[in-house]
């Protein structure tokens, strides 16, 4: 077999050549993360394992062509504020942000920084975007929810406890997207002869205080809205309900295995795995405008059998049969 061969000096530049692309370091790209959870928290830690797994898949790997600056949730507008100049310093490429306060801040605090949300009740509505097909500038993203939820959480709750005939909305007043919220769970409140009772979840004292007041009368539950105070007030709520044997149901499905009773809403975990992908998107040279805001795809139905059992309530064959999860 004859075959070609290369002089020493040519092959000896062409094997250093190769030899420094090889080694040669690749650009670190930069992007910061934002989320409204204590790090420690193990929601947290599930969406941060998605976004990573999606970022993996794009072909980005943390340490080799990649640089993610984390920061975690800040009590307070200030210390949010605070956070959100520290990323602002990283100076990154892209932001990813859970949470309308989140990103509130980090538009104030980069204007001209491409941003990704996740967990973002109603975009159009906070002045994130322009409408989900056309964002129109800088931001884009996954929102969290379909305020035709609202009227859906209602009937849920009336259908797993008959003798419903008040109903404690537990919402966050500041929010854009509460509005919406409660115009949904109003309408069907109204078709189902309930009485509704604003609670607001900004002050833990006061919530406990409504709470009790609430459920000094009869026949009452919980619909617990949308939002990034209810997340973060889980347990408490959750805590409370059982204490006065109220039937609550949840926005998303990580509080019934704290102990709700039902939970029907979005997986908030998926949506990093495709936040990943815009991420990538933009740091190949995508423009958030042309990057459509996405609706959930599914909502998920999860039950907890105990805490049922402990308020005396039977679920209903009906929502059995719907449900992703039965927590027994």
């Amino acid at each position: 077999m004859r075959r070609r061969r290369i002089g020493g000096a040519l092959a000896a530049s062409v094997a250093a050549s190769s030899f420094a692309t090889a080694q040669a370091p690749q650009r670190l790209r930069r992007v910061g993360v934002v989320l409204d959870l204590p790090a420690d928290d193990a929601r947290a830690q599930a969406r941060l394992a998605a976004f990573a797994q999606g970022l993996q898949q794009a072909g980005w790997t943390i340490g080799r062509n990649l640089r993610v600056e984390y920061r975690w949730r800040s009590e307070g507008e200030a210390a949010l504020r605070a956070t959100a100049r520290e990323i602002a310093d990283f100076a990154p490429e892209v932001v990813l942000g859970s949470s309308s306060p989140v990103i509130t801040m980090l538009r104030q605090a980069m204007p001209d920084v491409p941003i990704v949300f996740v967990a973002v009740t109603d975009p159009v509505g906070a002045g994130f975007v322009a409408s989900f097909a056309r964002p129109g500038g800088n931001v884009t993203g996954f929102s969290t929810i379909d305020y035709d939820l609202g009227g859906k959480w209602v009937e849920m709750l009336k259908e797993i406890a008959p003798t419903l005939t008040r109903v404690a909305v537990l919402a966050d007043p500041a929010l854009p997207s509460t509005r919406g919220q409660i115009d949904s769970i109003a309408a069907a409140a109204a078709k189902l002869g309930l009485a509704l009772e604003a609670v607001d979840i900004r002050d833990t004292a006061a919530l406990e205080r409504d709470i009790a007041a609430f459920a000094a009368a009869p026949n009452g539950g919980i619909v617990a809205t949308a939002s990034s105070l209810t997340g973060l007030h889980r347990d408490l709520i959750i805590r409370l309900a059982a204490a006065h044997r109220l039937p609550a149901i949840y926005p998303y499905d990580h509080f019934a295995p704290a102990g709700g009773l039902i939970a029907f809403g979005p997986d908030l975990v998926e949506p990093f795995r495709s936040a990943a992908g815009y991420v990538d998107r933009i740091l190949k040279g995508a423009k958030p405008a042309d990057l459509p805001v996405q609706a959930p795809s599914k909502i998920d139905l999860t039950l907890n059998l105990r805490t049922a059992r402990a308020l005396g309530l039977t679920i209903p064959p009906s929502l059995l049969l719907r449900a992703e999860e039965v927590i027994e």
